[in-house]
């Protein structure tokens, strides 16, 4: 099996270790041992838990507790339903490992994660995108969509919220994306570990496994719980997809690891108050984003209505991986290149690390700006280049 670079991974491996402001990290600023201990309650007596521990393989499909605490998260979903695995990564290679055959049809929105249509490719499947445009507020075109399915579709793969764009598609929309594809039985895999980030309400758009029969989400505790080192994720779908899937899973994953899945379900069992936190970055920050991106005349995008990142439309004529190489090196501020999202003439920021690395980094690509302007470096020939 070959299957194309993963563009976006390579990147952050190259660079993200040789950055002072990390604006291309996209979760929700990390919690520390201690601060989740402290927010648990846990602080006293964890080792009561932990010392006794004797770490075999744990639980081979996760813990009861574990499963039942992920089942909080969604209205319809009971333990049964849950599949726990290594990070919600782990979880979307399952499922397109599970479901996706050579020769059949897979349709990927795109922008999103590079899994989503380069693992259906390299199973031999005919992948379909279906282009995010900016003049869409970054949400799938309906009358594009119900062009591309055909009877025969297989999956179609989503990411709500949008990762880079934080396009978000409330119940409303979804309901009428869940019916193009129940024309010809499509599964849907959601893949919604963004999911918990919305910037009003909750923050908890509907998840599609609560919504269609054949829906398949995907969650994990690295972004919006911020706990990406646990590396825990986890499927949520009917009887039929778990079964499927946790063969699979069986020759890949045996169990995660007994101080993962503990540590993830303390913080989910403490989710209101790192839901508040996460709220409280998000919310804060997108907001000191928004009002940098008013002042930067060179500067332009659509507003994230959830997750953690957005995409940046830039007006000077070089390509996103100079840019971003030539603006870490000016001044130590990590973005990601559209390029490696198959958006090139745009950037992807991160915006949920702290206020001060987000404040701090802003004003130097600020400086940066004014230099490339200063260097009389042209303003970019097309208003927007999308790669196909």
């Amino acid at each position: 099996m070959k299957i194309k670079p993963f563009g976006v991974e390579i990147w952050m491996n190259e660079f993200e270790n040789h950055c002072e402001f990390n604006l291309a990290e996209t979760c929700v600023a990390s919690l520390t041992v201690e601060q989740l201990l402290e927010m648990s309650g846990k602080n006293a007596n964890v080792l009561d838990d932990l010392m006794p521990m004797k770490l075999t393989y744990g639980a081979i499909e996760g813990s009861d507790r574990l499963r039942d605490a992920i089942c909080t998260l969604y209205q319809h979903q009971r333990r049964d339903n849950i599949v726990v695995t290594h990070g919600a990564i782990g979880a979307n290679a399952l499922v397109h490992e599970t479901l996706v055959e050579p020769g059949d049809h897979v349709i990927s929105v795109r922008p999103t994660y590079q899994q989503h249509y380069s693992i259906p490719e390299s199973y031999g499947a005919t992948v379909d995108i279906l282009q995010l445009r900016p003049e869409n507020g970054f949400l799938p075109d309906l009358n594009e969509f119900a062009a591309l399915i055909r009877p025969e579709t297989k999956l179609v793969a989503i990411n709500n919220p949008n990762n880079p764009t934080g396009a978000l598609m409330d119940a409303g929309y979804l309901e009428k994306f869940i019916e193009i594809a129940r024309s010809s039985q499509a599964y849907i895999l959601c893949d919604e570990v963004y999911r918990g980030t919305a910037q009003d309400g909750d923050g908890f758009s509907p998840a599609i496994a609560d919504l269609y029969e054949r829906g398949i989400s995907v969650a994990g505790m690295s972004k919006t719980f911020s706990l990406a080192g646990l590396r825990l994720g986890w499927i949520a779908a009917g009887p039929e997809i778990r079964e499927a899937v946790s063969i699979h899973r069986d020759y890949n994953t045996i169990s995660v690891g007994m101080l993962d899945d503990y540590f993830a379900a303390l913080a989910l069992e403490s989710k209101a108050r790192i839901l508040e936190r996460s709220h409280q970055i998000t919310r804060g920050n997108l907001q000191i984003l928004d009002d940098w991106v008013k002042r930067e005349p060179a500067i332009s995008y659509i507003k994230p209505k959830a997750g953690t990142t957005a995409l940046l439309k830039y007006d000077f004529d070089m390509p996103s991986r100079e840019f971003c190489i030539a603006l870490l090196k000016e001044t130590g501020v990590m973005f990601t290149p559209g390029s490696v999202l198959h958006m090139e003439g745009w950037l992807r920021v991160g915006y949920a690390n702290s206020p001060e690395i987000l404040r701090n980094g802003l004003a130097k690509v600020s400086g940066f700006l004014r230099q490339l302007n200063d260097q009389g470096i042209p303003a970019a020939r097309v208003e927007m280049q999308v790669t196909t």
